[in-house]
C-alpha cells in the first residue's frame, strides 16, 4: 500500500489470518490451472467451461438469436478455441466505456514441425522449431510433453496430451556428454544448441521385419524399423497417420505439474507463468465480478511472444468485431457508438515483469525494479531502445490507478524491464491503445521469466488478482 516513501512493502507483512487463507484459495486454484492447461487451446477451453459455469453465454448463439443484453448479462467469444473474450455488462452504458484486462495465453515452447518423424541409427525423433523468445539450452536434457491437436482429412479432431499422468512417457532432447563438449563450451550460449538440434526423442525399439528371400525391398519398416514401430503405435492408440502430421499442432511443453518452490512454500515454480500469472488471476477476477458499473471485459490472447500476429493474436480484428456485436445486442448499434465505446475505456495490459535478481544484479536499476513478494507492478511504459514499441502511460492514468489500488488496498510497485540499455521487451498494450483509451502494463514480477520452469511468488499472484478486481470495479 502507499506509504510516505517511495519503497513498497513486503505484501506477507500485512497479511491477516484471512488474507492468507484466501491467498491459499488463490494459488492453489492456480497451480492446477497451470498444470492442466499447457497451451493456448487448454486455457481457452478451460476458460470456456469456467465462463459457462458461471453464467456466461455464447456470443455466436445470442447473435444468432437476436438476444437483448441488458445489464448484469455474461458473454463469451471464442477465436479459433486458442483466445477468448469475456463480457459482463455493467449498469452503466457500454459506450461510456468499458473496464479492460488483457493477458497472453501463449508461451515459449518448442512446435513440432509438418513433417517431423525422423529416424537415425535406429533413434527416431520429432523435429521442432522453437516458438518464442527462448535459450536453446535450456530445453535438452529435461522430461517434457507433447500437448495438441491432430485434424484428420474426414473432419475429426484427435487431442494430444502425454507426458503428464505419472505412468505416461516423457520426451526429451538429448546434450552432449560433458566428456566430449570441448568444442562445444568454446561457443556463445546462443550456437551453444542450435534450432536444428531441438530434436525431441519419441522411440527406440524397431518393430520386427520377416525377411522375404524374393524381395530385394522390404519397405519403409525394414528401411526405418523404429520410426515404423512408432508410425505402428500411433495408427493403434490415437487412430493417425504420418501424413495426419501436416495438418497437426503439437506442442512440445516441459512435462509435469507447477509446484511450491522455497522451504516456506512462498514461491511457485511451473512453466508458462509468462502469462498465466496474469491470465488466471484475470479470469478469476472476471467471473466473481458482481454487477459492475462499468462493463467489465477480459480478453485473453494467443501469438503475443511472436509479435501478437494472426487471427489470433491481438493485431486481429476479433476484439473489435465482437465488441460490436455485444453493442449491437445491447442497443448501440453503429460504427460511432464502438468508436466512442473503445476510446473512452481502460485497460491494464497484464504481462508479467522482470523481479529484482541479485545473482544477476548488473542489469538491473534497483531503485526501479519490482521485487518478489511487493505486489502488483505496474510498468508505465515497456519498449527498448529510447521506449521503441511501447505504450507510454499518461500520467493522469497512473494517478487513477494509484488511487483504485490504495482504496483497495492492494499491494503494487512500479518497475522498469532492467536498465535502460540492457535490453526491453513489448507488451499488447499498444496494440489496445491505438483505439485512443487509456492503457497500462502491469503484472507479476517472474524470475528466469522465458525459462522452461519460471518462479513467481504467491503474495504476488494473489496481489494482481486483487488489484484485477479492484480494476473491474471502478467506475
Amino acid at each position: 500500500m502507499e506509504g510516505n516513501h517511495m519503497e513498497r512493502p513486503n505484501a506477507w507483512l500485512d497479511y491477516t489470518q484471512e488474507q492468507l487463507a484466501d491467498l491459499d484459495r488463490v494459488c492453489e486454484g492456480y497451480k492446477r490451472f497451470i498444470s492442466d492447461n499447457k497451451t493456448e487451446r487448454e486455457v481457452c477451453a478451460a476458460s470456456i467451461e469456467r465462463a459457462r459455469a458461471a453464467g456466461y453465454r455464447d456470443l455466436k448463439e445470442l447473435v444468432a438469436q437476436g438476444v437483448a443484453l441488458k445489464a448484469g448479462d455474461k458473454v463469451y467469444a471464442s477465436n479459433h478455441g486458442k483466445g477468448v473474450l469475456l463480457v459482463q455488462l455493467g449498469t452503466e452504458p457500454p459506450e461510456d466505456g468499458l473496464n479492460i484486462l488483457g493477458a497472453h495465453i501463449d508461451s515459449p515452447r518448442l512446435d513440432v514441425k509438418q513433417n517431423p518423424l525422423d529416424e537415425k541409427n535406429e533413434l527416431v525423433t520429432l523435429d521442432t522449431h522453437y516458438y518464442g523468445g527462448i535459450k536453446k539450452y535450456q530445453w535438452v536434457a529435461i522430461p517434457l510433453a507433447i500437448h495438441g491437436v491432430v485434424c484428420k482429412k474426414d473432419g475429426s479432431t484427435v487431442d494430444v496430451c502425454v507426458g503428464e499422468s505419472a505412468d505416461d512417457p516423457v520426451f526429451c532432447v538429448s546434450d552432449l556428454l560433458i566428456h566430449l563438449s570441448k568444442d562445444q563450451l568454446a561457443k556463445t550460449a546462443s550456437d551453444v544448441i542450435e534450432g536444428e538440434l531441438l530434436d525431441v526423442i519419441v522411440g527406440n525399439r524397431p518393430v520386427k521385419v520377416e525377411a522375404d528371400a524374393g524381395k530385394k525391398d522390404e519397405g519403409d519398416a525394414a528401411k526405418s524399423p523404429v520410426k515404423a514401430a512408432v508410425l505402428d503405435l500411433l495408427a493403434r492408440e490415437l487412430g493417425i497417420d504420418e501424413e495426419d502430421l501436416l495438418s497437426a499442432e503439437l506442442e512440445v511443453v516441459p512435462a509435469g505439474p507447477a509446484r511450491d518452490l522455497g522451504l516456506d512454500r512462498s514461491l511457485i515454480l511451473g512453466y508458462g507463468q509468462d502469462d498465466s500469472s496474469c491470465a488466471y488471476p484475470s479470469l478469476v477476477a472476471q467471473l466473481e465480478c458482481k454487477a459492475p458499473s462499468r462493463t467489465a471485459v477480459t480478453i485473453l490472447v494467443d501469438k503475443e511472444e511472436i509479435g501478437s500476429v494472426g487471427a489470433t493474436g491481438m493485431t486481429s480484428r476479433f476484439f473489435e468485431d465482437a465488441m460490436a456485436e455485444v453493442l449491437d445486442l445491447a442497443g448501440e448499434r453503429g460504427p460511432l457508438a464502438l468508436r466512442r465505446c473503445l476510446r473512452r475505456s481502460r485497460m491494464l495490459s497484464s504481462d508479467v515483469s522482470a523481479a529484482y535478481d541479485p545473482s544477476y544484479a548488473s542489469v538491473f536499476e534497483p531503485k526501479n525494479s519490482c521485487y518478489l513478494g511487493h505486489g502488483l507492478t505496474f510498468n508505465k511504459y515497456t519498449g527498448s531502445r529510447g521506449k521503441a514499441g511501447s505504450n507510454d502511460a499518461d500520467a493522469e492514468y497512473v494517478a487513477l490507478i494509484r488511487r483504485c489500488m490504495g482504496d483497495a488496498g492492494v499491494h503494487f510497485q512500479t518497475a522498469e524491464l532492467g536498465k535502460v540499455d540492457a535490453g526491453g521487451g513489448g507488451t499488447i498494450a499498444y496494440i489496445l491503445a491505438e483505439y485512443g483509451m487509456d492503457v497500462i502494463d502491469c503484472g507479476v514480477p517472474v524470475l528466469s521469466m522465458h525459462a522452461p520452469w519460471e518462479a513467481t511468488s504467491k503474495a504476488d499472484v494473489y496481489e494482481a488478482y486483487r488489484g484485477y478486481k479492484a480494476f473491474l470495479g471502478l467506475r
